[in-house]
C-alpha cells in the first residue's frame, strides 16, 4: 500500500467528474443525494455505476430497493439546493418537500429541478470498497429534459466554491 508521502494529491484532482443527484426509495421512504461517482459503463446493453458511502441513508434504502434514478443536474443549480441533498441526511428531513419531483417509469423518486436529464437503473451487482460500494445497474428508462452544461467536480469547487463532506469519496483530496 501506497504511503502518503508517495501521494501527490494534485494528480486525482486531475480526473474529471460530473455532480449527479442518485435517488431511490424503498417502502414510501424516499433519499437521494449528491454524487461526483458515477459513469456509463456499458451501451448494449445500457449500464451505469454510481457510488455511495455505506453510511449514507441512499446507499442502505438502494441496497433494499434493488434500483435507483440519476438526475444529471444543470451547471446553474444553486448552492443551496447542493446543500440539501448534498449535506444534509434524510434521515433528520425530507429533502424532496422543497423541490419538483415525479416517480420515473420504474418506481424510482427523480428529481426534476435543475435536471438536464435523468435515468433510472435496476441493479445488477454491487462491489464494496472500503467505506464505499460500487452499484452497476442496468438502464430501464431515461429522458432528456432541457439542453444544457451539466455540473462538472470542477465547476463546482472552482466557480461555486463548493466543499466535498466527510461521506463524499474525494473528501480528504
Amino acid at each position: 500500500m501506497e504511503t502518503p508521502s508517495q501521494i501527490d494529491v494534485r494528480a486525482l484532482f486531475n480526473l474529471t467528474y460530473g455532480m449527479y443527484l442518485v435517488s431511490t426509495e424503498w417502502e414510501g421512504k424516499k433519499n437521494g443525494q449528491i454524487a461526483n461517482s458515477v459513469m456509463q459503463v456499458t451501451a448494449t446493453p445500457s449500464t451505469v455505476a454510481v457510488c455511495l458511502n455505506k453510511n449514507n441513508l441512499t446507499w442502505e434504502l438502494l441496497v433494499k430497493s434493488g434500483k435507483f434514478s440519476v438526475s444529471v443536474l444543470d451547471e446553474e443549480v444553486p448552492m443551496t439546493f447542493i446543500g440539501t441533498f448534498g449535506f444534509k441526511t434524510g434521515r433528520e428531513i425530507d429533502k424532496f418537500a422543497a423541490c419538483n419531483w415525479k416517480v420515473g417509469p420504474a418506481g424510482t423518486p427523480i428529481v426534476l429541478d435543475y435536471t438536464l436529464s435523468w435515468i433510472e437503473a435496476k441493479v445488477f451487482d454491487r462491489v464494496d470498497v472500503y467505506t464505499h460500494s460500487v452499484f452497476f445497474g442496468e438502464v430501464l428508462s431515461s429522458s432528456c429534459i432541457k439542453e444544457g452544461c451539466p455540473l462538472t467536480y470542477a465547476n463546482y469547487h472552482l466557480v461555486k466554491k463548493g466543499k466535498s463532506p466527510k461521506s463524499a469519496p474525494t473528501y480528504n483530496l
